[in-house]
C-alpha cells in the first residue's frame, strides 16, 4: 500500500522590518534645505559696487541724520550688511583655530543627536525626548563657549568688530538714492531677509 504523501505547506516568509531613513539621506535633506534656505536669502544681495559707490559717501549733519542713514541703510543693504557680518566672523574665527575645532565639535554633536542618530537617547536607564535633548545641548554649549573655552569671547570680538564697520558705513553712505519703493522701507531690516526667505520657501514647496 502505497504512503500517502502530505502536502507541502508553504514557507512564511520572517517579517520585514520597518526600513530607518539612512543617516546620510537625512544629512542631505538638511544640507539641501540650508543650501536652499542661502539661495533664497542671497536673492535679495544689492549690488556691491552700488553700497561701496565713493559719490555716495558724506559726513552726517548730526546724531538724527547719522541715525536715518543707518536704519534706511540697514533696511536696504541688510543682506550685504549680514554677508559682512559673517565673513568678519569667519575670518576671526580662522585666526584662533583652538576656537573654531570647538565650534567645529559642537556642531557635530548637534548634528549626530538631531540628525544622524535615529535611536532615541537613554542615559541611566530614562529616555529623552527631542526637546529635553535640546534644552540639554544648548546649556552644555553655552557653558563650553561662554565658561569653559575662549569661543564666546572671539564671537564677541567679531560681532563687536561687524557692528562697528556696519555702523560706520550706515552713517557715512547717504541712501537719498536708495528707495525708489515706499514699501521696500517697510521691511524689518536684517531680521526681515528670514522672513522673506521663509515665505519663499514656502510658496516654493507650494507650488
Amino acid at each position: 500500500m502505497a504512503e500517502e504523501t502530505q502536502p507541502l505547506q508553504p514557507q512564511q516568509a520572517p517579517p520585514t522590518q520597518p526600513q530607518q531613513p539612512a543617516p546620510q539621506n537625512a544629512i542631505m535633506a538638511v544640507g539641501s534645505n540650508l543650501k536652499n534656505f542661502a539661495s533664497n536669502v542671497l536673492k535679495e544681495r544689492k549690488p556691491w559696487t552700488e553700497m561701496v559707490d565713493r559719490s555716495s559717501f558724506a559726513r552726517p549733519t548730526n546724531l538724527a541724520d547719522a541715525t536715518g542713514r543707518l536704519r534706511k541703510n540697514a533696511l536696504y543693504f541688510k543682506v550685504n550688511y549680514l554677508v559682512v557680518i559673517l565673513t568678519i566672523t569667519a575670518v576671526t574665527m580662522a585666526l584662533y583655530p583652538t576656537s573654531l575645532i570647538v565650534l567645529g565639535c559642537l556642531a557635530l554633536a548637534w548634528l549626530y543627536l538631531f540628525v544622524v542618530r535615529q535611536s532615541p537617547l537613554v542615559i541611566g536607564g530614562r529616555t529623552f525626548n527631542n526637546n529635553e535633548k535640546f534644552i540639554g545641548m544648548a546649556v552644555i554649549s553655552g557653558i563650553i563657549i561662554f565658561f569653559l573655552t575662549s569661543v564666546g569671547t572671539v564671537l564677541f570680538t567679531a560681532l563687536g568688530i561687524s557692528c562697528a564697520a556696519i555702523g560706520v558705513h550706515g552713517a557715512l553712505r547717504q541712501p537719498d538714492d536708495l528707495f525708489t519703493d515706499e514699501a521696500e522701507s517697510q521691511q524689518g531690516g536684517i531680521f526681515g531677509l528670514f522672513g522673506g526667505a521663509s515665505q519663499s520657501n514656502t510658496g516654493h514647496n507650494i507650488v
